[in-house]
């Protein structure tokens, strides 16, 4: 891809038509981790990790199994299945090799798992030949989790101002955080102008 192609997809994918607030996929981690910035990283790399992986192995096995053998149909099963697999062995591994990271991310590890945004990119790259090679889907699947994370920045920096703002009662709690990330997506919204 030329330089153009890639800086096209990258702002499609983080502004114009980010998986949580263009899609409405990953709400669940979005607005679970989304209390303080501190917590963001700690759920958005698990998710980056997964997403980056999941694509990469997705399209490997789309295009050089499912594909060939004419049962394509069978993508979302095969990626349900792919990560649930590789969220558990990623965190045997991690139990064992590195306790320390494992106890920092250990508890995002099952999200991830029940993340519709890690299935909804693996889905996304195999999907009628919109990436037709393995980097081109690498990189969208990268973009596509950078634009994750930026969703999560931007709702739990809302939801820490939220937290010294004069609401009325029935507005405290989750139903303010659920006003922020109703208005963060229609400013989302706006970039769909773009013309890319």
């Amino acid at each position: 891809m030329d330089v153009a192609k890639l800086f096209s997809v990258a702002l499609g994918a983080i502004l114009i038509e980010n998986f949580v607030l263009a899609r409405f996929l990953g709400l669940c981690p979005f607005l679970g981790a989304s209390k303080k910035v501190g917590s963001v990283l700690g759920m958005g790399l698990p998710v980056m990790f997964f997403m980056v992986v999941v694509s990469a192995i997705a399209w490997v096995v789309n295009a050089y199994v499912l594909a060939p053998l004419g049962v394509a149909y069978l993508r979302t099963v095969v990626f349900v299945l792919l990560i649930a697999s590789l969220v558990q062995l990623t965190g045997v591994l991690m139990k064992k090799a590195a306790p320390s990271l494992f106890e920092r991310f250990g508890a995002y590890l099952p999200l991830v798992t029940t993340n519709c945004a890690v299935l909804g990119v693996a889905l996304l790259v195999t999907d009628a030949g919109h990436f037709p090679t393995f980097l081109d889907a690498v990189f969208y699947s990268l973009v596509a989790a950078v634009g994750f994370i930026l969703a999560l920045f931007l709702l739990s920096g809302l939801c820490e101002r939220l937290q010294f703002a004069d609401c009325p009662p029935s507005f405290e709690g989750v139903p303010i955080v659920l006003v922020a990330a109703a208005l963060l997506a229609m400013v989302f919204m706006g970039f769909s102008g773009l013309g890319i």
